[in-house]
């Protein structure tokens, strides 16, 4: 079993920074796809960012160069560090996890909530 405990999720104002953490644990192998996703109130959740083990990033389009994810594989750990925040990346931010081929098992965190104000 997979467990993903986030951490780093407040309130700050616009133009802030934040940093989030993601420490996964359980039985974790390589390759995999670690990452962040996002989910305001009414709307979809949505791709933030994700970084393979092999160490190739993917952004969504509205957080590229303000955003950057980092991982430390030796402890299975994600980060996302946000920059320049806006009102619209308030949401509740889920870590993700991917591993594994046939089957393809997917792990999600329970959410940090993050929350701009103007």
């Amino acid at each position: 079993q997979v467990q993903l405990v986030e951490s780093g999720g407040g309130l700050v104002q616009a133009g802030g920074s934040l940093r989030l953490s993601c420490a996964a644990s359980g039985s974790i192998f390589s390759p995999n796809v670690m990452g962040w996703y996002r989910q305001a109130p009414g709307k979809k959740r949505e791709l933030v960012a994700i970084e393979t083990s092999g160490g190739n990033t993917n952004y969504g389009d509205s957080v590229k160069g303000r955003f950057t994810i980092a991982r430390d594989n030796a402890k299975n750990t994600v980060y996302l560090q946000m920059n320049s925040l806006k009102l619209e990346d308030t949401g509740v931010y889920y870590c993700n996890l991917v591993q594994g081929s046939v089957p393809v098992r997917e792990y999600w965190g329970q959410g940090t909530q993050v929350t701009v104000s103007s």
